[in-house]
């Protein structure tokens, strides 16, 4: 089975059929080595991802905010009278006036807790968000593993075919088989190329779903993920649990806010004025004080605090079926894990089998004790018991990808 790690079996058959892969193939970036760097390549070319990353930026400008000393900049306003366009007797004022808002009582540091909740909450959804990721990658990668397993056995199929082949043509000619038995041989290579040039299609698919994921063409392996060690559970560490819980304790702080901040922001101001009344006065100054106190409106108070409400509510039944959906997520995971042993070990089995039965076959054949329909009967049965072998393989290491991605576990660098 050495032929199932040659990257250029696995693709011949691709770039045969479309003479136009191999531009576009070296288009790409270079492989990444493992599912962790291929992850980097996918985060790299997210979109969402990078709306996350500017929603981060603007919760940590949030946070300087908050922290300011009023809820909003000071303004300055500067006002002129003059009756220049009319009687122009030298009448002139000049008013300055300095303002800012004040915070209300409890209003600041339910707005610093908003504004830190929502910098922990763009955090956290950037880390669901890299999950998520990793669980679109891992299905692609294995789709990839799954099409050029596929493609291999074909390979190896046809090959064995072609010699088949070649040695009941000879033996024919000789006069020792039938022409039935060569007819049969050809139908057999037929059959394989067949199979080849179908898998070689989804192997060509399967890369380009992968292409289009991450910007990089596959690695010439796919080596597995590790098992996740006994007794690993979700617990509090899921991404999806950590997101739902901060947008929900977001929420809360939302809703605190809101009711600290039942009326606009009072004003408190500084003036000065230099006036006179006509050109024959000097100019008078005044220095004064001036204090906005906003009215309260209710109806305007009770939508947005609804608003708040309902928004807490929901982040609140999200979390609650979040905790769900992830132990039933994990179970099935691992349902499925055990499933996929119990049929590796079915598998083994039978192609040790088919294996003996073929070398039986190929020796009664030689000897001419048993007919090619024999032969033709066992290579299949080997084939297709390899075959099994390959994809349980294949299934074990999908199943493990699928329990760590249950987990909310990332893909880890591959060591040396």
């Amino acid at each position: 089975m050495s032929t199932l790690r040659l990257r250029a079996l696995a693709l011949l058959p691709a770039c045969l059929l479309t003479p136009w892969c191999g531009p576009a193939l070296a288009a790409l970036a270079p492989p990444a080595p493992d599912l962790a760097g291929a992850l980097q390549a996918a985060t790299a070319r997210d979109p969402e991802t990078a709306q996350l990353r500017l929603r981060q930026a603007a919760a940590e400008a949030g946070v300087q905010v908050a922290q300011g000393l009023t809820p909003a900049p000071a303004a300055v306003s500067l006002n002129h009278l003059s009756d220049r366009l009319n009687q122009n007797l030298g009448r002139r004022e000049w008013e300055v006036e300095l303002g800012a808002p004040l915070w209300l009582p409890g209003q600041r540091q339910a707005s610093v807790d908003t504004a830190r909740h929502a910098l922990a909450e763009s955090e956290a959804r950037l880390n669901w968000r890299r999950l998520q990721l990793s669980g679109e990658l891992r299905e692609a990668w294995w789709q990839v593993a799954h099409a050029r397993t596929a493609t291999a056995l074909a390979q190896q199929r046809l090959q064995t075919a072609q010699a088949l082949q070649a040695e009941v043509l000879r033996r024919y000619q000789h006069g020792d088989l039938a022409r039935l038995d060569a007819n049969l041989a050809r139908t057999e290579t037929l059959a394989a190329q067949a199979e080849l040039m179908e898998a070689g299609q989804k192997t060509q698919q399967a890369e380009q779903s992968f292409a289009n994921l991450t910007g990089t063409e596959p690695p010439s392996t796919l080596p597995p993920e590790n098992m996740p060690t006994a007794g690993t559970t979700a617990d509090l560490d899921h991404p999806q649990w950590r997101a739902l819980q901060a947008a929900a304790t977001l929420a809360g702080d939302k809703l605190a806010l809101q009711s600290a901040s039942d009326r606009a922001p009072p004003e408190v101001a500084v003036r000065w004025t230099q006036q006179r009344s006509d050109a024959l006065n000097p100019y008078d100054q005044a220095i004064g004080v001036k204090l906005t106190l906003p009215l309260s409106s209710g109806p305007r108070v009770q939508q947005d605090s609804a608003l708040a409400r309902a928004e807490m509510a929901q982040a609140e039944m999200a979390l609650a079926r979040a905790r769900e959906q992830i132990d039933r997520a994990i179970r099935q995971a691992r349902s499925e894990l055990d499933m996929a042993l119990q049929q590796l070990a079915l598998a083994q089995e039978r192609s040790q089998l088919t294996a003996d039965n073929l070398q039986l076959a190929q020796k009664a054949f030689s000897l001419g004790e048993q007919d090619l329909n024999a032969l033709l009967r066992a290579r299949l049965a080997d084939h297709e018991a390899q075959a099994a072998l390959s994809q349980q393989t294949l299934a074990r290491d999908t199943a493990i990808s699928r329990l760590r991605q249950a987990l909310g576990l990332l893909p880890e660098e591959a060591h040396p």
